[in-house]
């Protein structure tokens, strides 16, 4: 059985973090998003077709020919105009039935068989507020109709992005019409599929992690370390370091004196961290990273080669590669009125949903000492702050 997963979009949604990257690359405990998925396939299907075009060379580059068991395919989709129009380009490829995917959300390997097992199927879950969502209206849990995020109650069955089809999708596709967004919805697809062809709504009894926002990656990175067995640590951890918890620490990695790990945590490989550092839950630290003497790094993700000056803290942030923190830098993380914070999200003010939130900040970026930033404020790639300056907006 083949799959196609759709990884070819520019998520504007996620800058600052994907003004260098494709989303599916952003990561996870330390592993692409796109990785977690072919690691979940890996047994169920022996061809994925990935579908890309956003620095599509990253994504080539990242994983090549061949994942595990898994041989892979590329296509390309120059012109991003919907879902419906990102599957277009593996037509050709695939033949009976198939897997479609979105790549830049996880999905449990658990419910990717049961959606394969189940004929023709899609993945669902129950939500509280289908306002939010794209969901579909059933009968009999088959699919008899689709409204994408309505304003009155229709149903409460999430579409999660996750379907089994076969090449009878091409057509419908084909004659679809551009949706008010001005794209082409594969869920329209899907629906005018479902009058010929009887589809099974399958619940997602496992975990379906959604990313949307910059946000949305620390809510899925807790959730993914809370479920995490086997912890292990390959570096050094000096004497009077302290590790309490599921922590996985990568080798060449030193955890030096006075420095308290509470997990569950994951740092890489050659990374320096401390003296003296608290590094707190829900915390990864990718490779090559440094972390300087008493530092404080709370429920963030901090990706490759990032260094940290002593005596800086950041709590529920998101930094990119590359960057150097100087000395002393604070990114604040909870209002004093206590309201949920709000942060720009392709220039409109957003509520998170979050009561803490501090800074997103894009690769190559710089700090000088004692920087501080308000909650919810964005700094871009390669933008560079003064010593002393407040962040009372986004730096773009």
């Amino acid at each position: 059985m083949k799959a196609v997963i759709m990884a070819a979009g520019k998520s504007t949604r996620t800058n600052p973090l994907t003004k260098t990257r494709p989303k599916a690359l952003l990561p996870i405990a330390n592993k692409p998003i796109l990785q977690h998925n072919l690691e979940n396939l890996d047994g169920l299907v022996d061809e994925v077709i990935l579908v890309v075009g956003y620095r599509k060379e990253m994504i080539e580059e990242r994983f090549g020919k061949n994942f595990g068991g898994i041989k892979l395919t590329y296509v390309e989709q120059k012109d991003q105009m919907g879902t419906a129009h990102a599957v277009l380009p593996a037509e050709g490829h695939v033949k009976g039935r198939f897997v479609v995917m979105n790549g830049d959300d996880i999905y449990h390997k658990d419910n990717i068989k049961d959606v394969i097992d189940s004929d023709y199927s899609l993945l669902v879950q129950k939500v509280k507020d289908p306002t939010r969502f794209g969901v579909w209206v059933t009968e009999d849990n088959k699919i008899r109709g689709f409204a994408e995020k309505p304003k009155k109650f229709v149903s409460d069955v999430a579409n999660c992005g996750l379907y089994v089809v076969d090449e009878r999708i091409f057509p419908e596709i084909k004659k679809l019409k551009k949706s008010e967004r001005g794209e082409y919805e594969l869920n329209e697809a899907i629906n005018s599929f479902a009058k010929t062809q009887d589809i099974n709504c399958v619940v997602a009894n496992k975990r379906w992690l959604s990313i949307g926002y910059p946000w949305s990656l620390l809510d899925v990175s807790e959730k993914v370390l809370e479920c995490m067995e086997n912890p292990r640590i390959e570096g050094e951890v000096e004497p009077n370091a302290t590790i309490k918890g599921n922590v996985w620490i990568g080798k060449g990695t030193v955890v030096k004196n006075g420095s308290y790990i509470e997990g569950p945590v994951m740092i890489g490989e050659n990374c320096s961290i401390g003296p003296n550092c608290y590094i707190r839950p829900s915390t990864t630290i990718g490779n090559n990273c440094k972390v300087g003497n008493a530092v404080e790094i709370k429920n963030c993700i901090v990706m490759d080669n990032t260094r940290i000056g002593h005596l800086s803290y950041f709590g529920d942030s998101v930094l990119g590669c590359g960057i150097n923190v100087g000395a002393g830098c604070i990114a604040a993380n909870l209002r004093h009125d206590k309201c949920n914070v709000k942060t720009h999200v392709n220039g409109n003010l957003t509520d998170s949903g979050r009561r803490k939130l501090g800074t997103t900040i894009g690769d190559n970026a710089s700090l000088g000492i004692n920087t501080s930033i308000y909650p919810g404020r964005n700094i871009w790639p390669d933008k560079c702050t003064v010593p002393c300056q407040v962040v009372d907006k986004d730096i773009m």
